[in-house]
Protein backbone atom coordinates (compact mmCIF):
# COMPACT_ATOMS: atom_id res chain seq x y z
CA UNK A 1 0.00 0.00 0.00
CA UNK A 2 1.38 3.28 -1.38
CA UNK A 3 2.19 5.91 1.54
CA UNK A 4 0.44 9.24 1.66
CA UNK A 5 3.89 11.14 0.28
CA UNK A 6 3.50 8.39 -2.53
CA UNK A 7 0.05 9.51 -3.27
CA UNK A 8 0.32 12.99 -3.65
CA UNK A 9 3.70 12.46 -5.71
CA UNK A 10 1.90 10.21 -8.14
CA UNK A 11 -0.81 13.23 -8.31
CA UNK A 12 1.91 16.08 -8.67
CA UNK A 13 3.49 14.03 -11.90
CA UNK A 14 -0.27 13.43 -13.33
CA UNK A 15 -0.46 17.24 -13.47
CA UNK A 16 3.22 17.91 -14.54
CA UNK A 17 2.82 15.07 -17.20
CA UNK A 18 -1.26 15.46 -18.55
CA UNK A 19 -1.71 18.98 -17.13
CA UNK A 20 -5.42 20.86 -17.29
CA UNK A 21 -6.26 24.06 -19.60
CA UNK A 22 -2.24 24.71 -20.60
CA UNK A 23 -2.24 26.56 -24.19
CA UNK A 24 -3.63 29.87 -24.87
CA UNK A 25 -6.96 31.33 -24.38
CA UNK A 26 -8.07 33.35 -27.21
CA UNK A 27 -10.48 35.24 -25.52
CA UNK A 28 -9.00 36.43 -22.20
CA UNK A 29 -10.57 38.93 -20.47
CA UNK A 30 -7.57 38.88 -17.70
CA UNK A 31 -4.23 38.12 -17.62
CA UNK A 32 -1.02 38.10 -16.48
CA UNK A 33 2.92 36.48 -16.26
CA UNK A 34 5.36 35.97 -13.51
CA UNK A 35 8.92 34.87 -12.85
CA UNK A 36 10.76 32.94 -10.31
CA UNK A 37 13.93 35.13 -10.46
CA UNK A 38 15.32 32.39 -8.27
CA UNK A 39 15.24 29.46 -11.08
CA UNK A 40 13.57 30.86 -14.01
CA UNK A 41 10.23 29.56 -13.92
CA UNK A 42 7.71 31.41 -15.88
CA UNK A 43 3.92 31.19 -15.57
CA UNK A 44 1.38 32.76 -17.73
CA UNK A 45 -2.04 32.71 -16.69
CA UNK A 46 -5.13 33.92 -18.73
CA UNK A 47 -8.72 33.86 -17.64
CA UNK A 48 -12.52 34.85 -19.42
CA UNK A 49 -14.91 36.22 -16.87
CA UNK A 50 -18.16 36.22 -17.14
CA UNK A 51 -20.63 39.43 -16.30
CA UNK A 52 -21.21 37.85 -13.46
CA UNK A 53 -17.85 37.66 -12.24
CA UNK A 54 -17.33 34.13 -12.63
CA UNK A 55 -14.37 32.32 -14.03
CA UNK A 56 -15.71 30.79 -17.00
CA UNK A 57 -12.33 29.76 -18.55
CA UNK A 58 -8.63 29.72 -17.03
CA UNK A 59 -5.81 28.90 -19.02
CA UNK A 60 -1.94 28.31 -18.43
CA UNK A 61 1.55 28.28 -20.08
CA UNK A 62 4.99 28.19 -19.02
CA UNK A 63 8.38 26.50 -18.73
CA UNK A 64 10.09 25.23 -14.86
CA UNK A 65 10.34 22.86 -12.45
CA UNK A 66 7.63 20.24 -12.28
CA UNK A 67 6.50 21.99 -8.92
CA UNK A 68 5.48 25.06 -10.89
CA UNK A 69 4.20 23.62 -13.54
CA UNK A 70 2.37 21.10 -11.73
CA UNK A 71 0.77 23.35 -9.33
CA UNK A 72 -0.59 25.62 -12.42
CA UNK A 73 -2.31 23.08 -13.68
CA UNK A 74 -3.44 21.98 -10.12
CA UNK A 75 -4.62 25.31 -9.71
CA UNK A 76 -6.04 26.34 -12.80
CA UNK A 77 -8.26 23.04 -12.42
CA UNK A 78 -9.41 24.51 -9.04
CA UNK A 79 -10.53 27.84 -9.88
CA UNK A 80 -12.61 27.54 -13.30
CA UNK A 81 -15.71 28.22 -12.30
CA UNK A 82 -15.48 30.05 -9.24
CA UNK A 83 -16.31 33.33 -8.63
CA UNK A 84 -13.65 36.29 -8.15
CA UNK A 85 -13.87 36.71 -4.81
CA UNK A 86 -13.60 32.86 -4.04
CA UNK A 87 -10.15 33.19 -5.71
CA UNK A 88 -9.12 36.27 -3.87
CA UNK A 89 -10.02 34.30 -0.64
CA UNK A 90 -8.11 31.51 -1.76
CA UNK A 91 -4.71 32.15 0.79
CA UNK A 92 -1.35 30.79 -0.11
CA UNK A 93 -1.31 28.50 2.59
CA UNK A 94 -4.57 26.90 0.88
CA UNK A 95 -2.48 26.79 -2.22
CA UNK A 96 0.67 24.89 -0.58
CA UNK A 97 -2.17 22.35 1.03
CA UNK A 98 -4.05 21.90 -2.95
CA UNK A 99 -0.32 21.41 -3.82
CA UNK A 100 0.19 18.02 -1.32
CA UNK A 101 3.55 17.12 -0.41
CA UNK A 102 5.69 19.12 2.39
CA UNK A 103 7.91 21.89 0.56
CA UNK A 104 10.96 23.85 1.33
CA UNK A 105 10.89 27.48 1.77
CA UNK A 106 12.52 27.80 -2.10
CA UNK A 107 10.61 25.46 -3.31
CA UNK A 108 7.17 27.13 -1.82
CA UNK A 109 8.36 29.92 -4.36
CA UNK A 110 8.10 27.69 -7.01
CA UNK A 111 4.72 26.74 -6.01
CA UNK A 112 2.96 29.65 -5.05
CA UNK A 113 4.33 31.34 -8.11
CA UNK A 114 0.82 30.30 -10.31
CA UNK A 115 -0.81 31.35 -7.11
CA UNK A 116 0.41 35.06 -7.13
CA UNK A 117 0.23 35.80 -10.76
CA UNK A 118 -3.24 34.31 -10.92
CA UNK A 119 -4.30 37.23 -7.82
CA UNK A 120 -2.42 39.70 -10.26
CA UNK A 121 -4.49 38.54 -13.33
CA UNK A 122 -7.70 39.16 -11.81
CA UNK A 123 -6.59 42.43 -11.01
CA UNK A 124 -5.20 42.90 -15.21
CA UNK A 125 -8.01 43.23 -18.00
CA UNK A 126 -6.72 43.23 -21.12
CA UNK A 127 -8.35 46.62 -22.62
CA UNK A 128 -8.49 47.41 -25.97
CA UNK A 129 -4.90 48.30 -26.92
CA UNK A 130 -3.95 45.19 -25.76
CA UNK A 131 -6.58 43.61 -27.97
CA UNK A 132 -5.25 45.22 -30.83
CA UNK A 133 -1.73 44.19 -30.13
CA UNK A 134 -3.16 40.47 -29.43
CA UNK A 135 -4.91 40.41 -33.19
CA UNK A 136 -1.51 41.57 -34.52
CA UNK A 137 0.34 38.73 -32.68
CA UNK A 138 -2.14 36.34 -34.16
CA UNK A 139 -4.88 36.42 -31.38
CA UNK A 140 -3.35 35.83 -28.45
CA UNK A 141 -3.61 37.78 -25.31
CA UNK A 142 -0.48 39.78 -24.41
CA UNK A 143 0.86 39.32 -20.53
CA UNK A 144 1.19 42.52 -18.43
CA UNK A 145 4.91 42.55 -17.36
CA UNK A 146 8.46 42.81 -18.27
CA UNK A 147 9.76 40.55 -20.97
CA UNK A 148 11.68 38.28 -19.29
CA UNK A 149 15.10 39.55 -21.13
CA UNK A 150 14.02 43.08 -19.30
CA UNK A 151 13.53 41.07 -15.39
CA UNK A 152 16.83 40.16 -13.40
Amino acid sequence: MANEQDIYEEHVLDHYEDPFHRGPLDDATHADEGKNPLCGDVIQIALKLDDEGRIREAWFEGEGCVISQASASMLIEKVEGKTVDEVKDFSAEEMLELFGPKLTPNRQKCCLLSWRVLQSALHSPIDGEADADADAAGGSPRFGGPSLSEES
